[in-house]
């Protein structure tokens, strides 16, 4: 997804209530992210590991978590969004079964991301090339539609 769609929070939100990591462990991404006025970022600290990574709120290099359900073993691939790091996207979009495409409902960032410059469009191409069949598409910050959850937004997206 394009830079800033939420792709860090989205998935380390999902490794969370997957129980992929502990209540204590997100309280203290909470509080470490509070400190730098970054209180937001809890989810996403738990793939971004880096120092620049948590100083500009983006992610720079690949991360993956590896967890089990009763059913499945899950290996997550967090890719980076910015156009300066299209190489470790590749890296991560490489190796993936599945890919999930994170897609921000906001009016302008959606249009932003699927634009002929855009990185959500870049992005499905180039999993669609490097073999990635499975997509999952992501409807990610309906909190900040007009009105908020709006369905119509949602369903201009779909």
């Amino acid at each position: 997804g394009h830079v800033d769609s939420g792709k860090s929070t989205t998935t380390g939100h999902l490794i969370y209530k997957c129980g992929g990591i502990d209540e204590r462990t997100i309280q203290k991404f909470e509080k470490e992210a509070q400190e730098m006025s970054k209180g937001s970022f809890k989810y996403a600290w738990v793939l971004d590991k880096l120092k620049a990574e948590r100083e500009r709120g983006i992610t720079i290099d690949i991360a993956l978590w590896k967890f089990e359900t009763a059913k499945y073993y899950i290996t997550i691939i967090d890719a980076p969004g910015h156009r300066d790091f299209i190489k470790n996207m590749i890296t991560g979009t490489s190796q993936a079964d599945c890919a999930v495409l994170i897609v921000a409902s906001g009016v302008g960032e959606f249009e932003a991301g699927i634009s002929k410059e855009g990185q959500t469009r870049e992005h499905a191409l180039l999993a669609y090339t490097l073999g990635v069949k499975q997509l999952i598409i992501g409807i990610n910050k309906m909190d900040s539609t007009a009105p908020p959850y709006s369905e119509a937004r949602f369903d201009e997206l779909v």
